[in-house]
Parts: structure tokens; sequence; C-alpha cells
């Protein structure tokens, strides 16, 4: 069950950070832009988390 919960919170934070960073471009802001790349990272870090957990649990 932990895995299913790592990998929604990481799509959300995938798809917030895609919006951060979007929005850093549009507005010329580059702290939100490096902000929203770094959530992204975060986001892609926690669905990989939650794939390992889930082979894990498959054993």
């Amino acid at each position: 069950m932990g895995e299913l919960k790592d990998k929604i919170k990481g799509h959300a934070d995938k798809m917030v950070g895609e919006i951060k960073r979007n929005v850093g471009k549009a507005t010329r802001n580059p702290n939100l832009e490096a902000e929203g790349e770094a959530q992204k990272m975060k986001g892609t870090a926690e669905k990989a988390k939650g794939a390992v957990k889930g082979t894990i649990n498959k054993f």
C-alpha cells in the first residue's frame, strides 16, 4: 500500500513542479523556475521509490 501512496505523491509533485517551472519561465522568475524543476525531480524520485517498494513487495 505504501508504494501506491509514494507513486501518487510523486505524480502530484511532478505536476505541481511542472506548473511552477512554467510560471517561472513565463514571469521570468528564475527562482520559481528552479523551485519547480527541483519539485519535479523530487516527484520523479518518489515515483521511483514507490515502484521499488512495489517490486520488493512482490517477492
